[in-house]
């Protein structure tokens, strides 16, 4: 899974969570390269469409899309590709990539989803001291970060609140390159979001199987509309 150069032998346990929280800062830093700079996933067409035009309106946005889809779907669905990849599941890893691939209900969100999520499975093919457990084919984004978090040994509360940090500040980057929106608003979006992100990752740990799924039927219609929007900036 991971080799002696990644994780040095003989460090204390402290010194371990130190650098399990050093890796997991790199796998959500703006710089890794994957591209996800190039999609709004709905955001573009809902500010186009004056749905989210002002910080009140982006925050709204924000904490729909974590509470009906991300921490319906992507987050039960992390922890148990995180749990496949750590126990070298390779059966279960594939299962559930082609479930999360499933719930993606337009073309535009599919899109976005393997390309991101292939551009991490180039980059982490490239990092040698990496063997990551990976599935067949089209690998989602949500799959590739779990793989990645389990391969850094980051643990598994932590992989889900740097997965909600990700995509609330993916929309927040997008509306500042959308919308006369200052960088101080964004902060305070940001800020605003805290508790409720430790609060779907606390959700998410106690779904059943059973109770994975949701719909967001405007982020699929705003999805849908932007690919003949008559001008954009990102590709969903």
């Amino acid at each position: 899974m991971i080799t002696a150069t990644a994780i040095p032998t003989g460090m204390s346990t402290d010194t371990l969570h130190d650098l399990a929280l050093i890796r997991l800062l790199q796998l959500v830093s703006p710089a890794l390269p994957v591209g996800s700079f190039a999609f709004s996933h709905g955001l573009e067409y809902a500010v186009h469409a004056q749905w989210v035009k002002d910080e009140a309106t982006l925050q709204q946005w924000i904490e729909d899309l974590l509470d009906y889809s991300i921490a319906a779907i992507d987050l039960p669905l992390l922890l148990r590709c995180h749990r496949a990849a750590s126990g070298n599941d390779q059966t279960a890893l594939q299962r559930w990539n082609d479930e999360i691939l499933a719930w993606r209900e337009t073309g535009e969100l599919h899109t976005a989803d393997v390309a991101v999520g292939g551009a991490l499975v180039r980059l982490l093919k490239n990092l040698p001291d990496l063997q990551p457990l990976l599935p067949q084919g089209e690998t989602s984004w949500t799959c590739a970060f779990a793989s990645a978090a389990a391969v850094l040994t980051v643990p598994e509360r932590s992989t889900l609140l740097a997965y909600l940090w990700s995509v609330s500040e993916s929309q927040v980057t997008a509306a500042l390159k959308l919308m006369p929106f200052g960088q101080s608003a964004g902060q305070r979006v940001l800020l605003s979001l805290g508790p409720k992100l430790t609060a779907l990752a606390e959700r998410a740990e106690k779904l059943g199987e059973d109770d994975i799924g949701a719909s967001q039927p405007g982020v699929a219609l705003a999805s849908s509309w932007h690919e003949t929007q008559y001008s954009r900036l990102f590709r969903s």
